[in-house]
């Protein structure tokens, strides 16, 4: 099984549609879980946080609404892939259908021990999930370009993979990709 989290910021241009489409190639053969990130909505949270100066956790439960958007946008983009909210219904779901899109739910990473910080982003999130579903690899797809041979932490530094990835992935049985849409 493999978790491709496909960046929000692909939406603000033809990467999306492009990713879309190698993950539908990709997944002949294989079971795909996709982690979709927040992107436009989350940045509405974001705005909306420094306006109206309200808490992280509130700014979380948004930010996990932001992702649940996206997985309803990238479902009507693919109608044949398959929204499960649940950790433990996406092995089901994967026996018929070869992709779902996770559409995270707050009591469930409440449970799962994940913070309520900006620290923690949909990249974390897609590395807890692959975790947890013992995911041979994780594919984190950005809009952003990728420095050659970057470590994780140069792309914290540049702001391309969030500041508690490496909790998530450290420990990990999975291999950690970061990719363009044109590498996927």
């Amino acid at each position: 099984m493999e978790v491709i989290k496909l960046g929000g910021s692909l939406s603000h241009s033809t990467g999306l549609l492009d990713s879309l489409e190698r993950v539908d190639r990709r997944s002949r053969g294989r079971s795909v879980v996709i982690v979709p990130g927040g992107g436009a909505f989350a940045d509405q949270v974001r705005m909306a946080q420094g306006q109206w100066r309200f808490d992280d956790r509130a700014a979380h439960c948004m930010a996990i609404l932001a992702m649940q958007q996206m997985a309803l946008l990238l479902q009507t983009l693919r109608p044949n892939w398959r929204i499960v909210s649940l950790v433990g219904e996406i092995a089901d779901e994967l026996n018929r259908v070869p992709v779902v899109i996770w559409s995270p739910q707050v009591a469930e990473l409440d449970q799962g021990g994940v913070p309520a910080s900006w620290e923690v982003t949909s990249d974390s999130l897609a590395a807890w999930l692959a975790a947890r579903l013992e995911a041979s690899e994780l594919f984190l797809v950005k809009a952003a370009p990728l420095p050659d041979r970057a470590g994780l932490e140069q792309l914290q530094a540049l702001g391309i993979v969030d500041r508690a990835f490496h909790r998530y992935s450290g420990q990990a049985s999975f291999t950690t990709h970061f990719l363009n849409p044109q590498q996927l």
